[in-house]
């Protein structure tokens, strides 16, 4: 599967964003998917993650109550919409998917996905 982010741009402090993930290729609902960002001089994050009926979500803990996932299976894509933005949520956005089974939270929090998609900037001014 090839996966390609978009929707990055400048956003104020508080503002939102919605991020979007599409997917080429058959049987985008046989994967899991995860949302990581990499900000500048830092390793790369795990953000949050969706199941494969978008039934189960879960998020890192600093963008929990702010940050929501989900996905459109006839669509081929997985969203990232982001409300109250802070300067610290500046970063390199990615979209990831994997085979695993399950709802695979530790595979895919881990970061250890099989697929991953260019990224699309992000950047939060105060």
């Amino acid at each position: 599967v090839q996966l390609q982010a978009s929707g990055g741009g400048l956003v104020q402090a508080g503002g939102s964003l919605r991020l979007s993930c599409a997917a080429s290729g058959r049987a985008f609902g046989s994967y899991v998917m995860g949302w990581f960002r990499q900000a500048p001089g830092k390793e790369r994050e795990f953000v949050g993650g969706i199941s494969r009926s978008g039934g189960s979500t879960y998020y890192a803990d600093r963008v929990k109550g702010r940050f929501t996932i989900s996905r459109d299976n006839a669509k081929n894509t997985v969203y990232l919409q982001m409300n109250s933005l802070k300067p610290e949520d500046t970063a390199v956005y990615y979209c990831a998917a994997d085979h695993a089974p399950g709802i695979a939270t530790m595979t895919v929090s881990s970061g250890a996905m099989d697929y991953w998609g260019k990224g699309t900037l992000v950047t939060v001014s105060s």
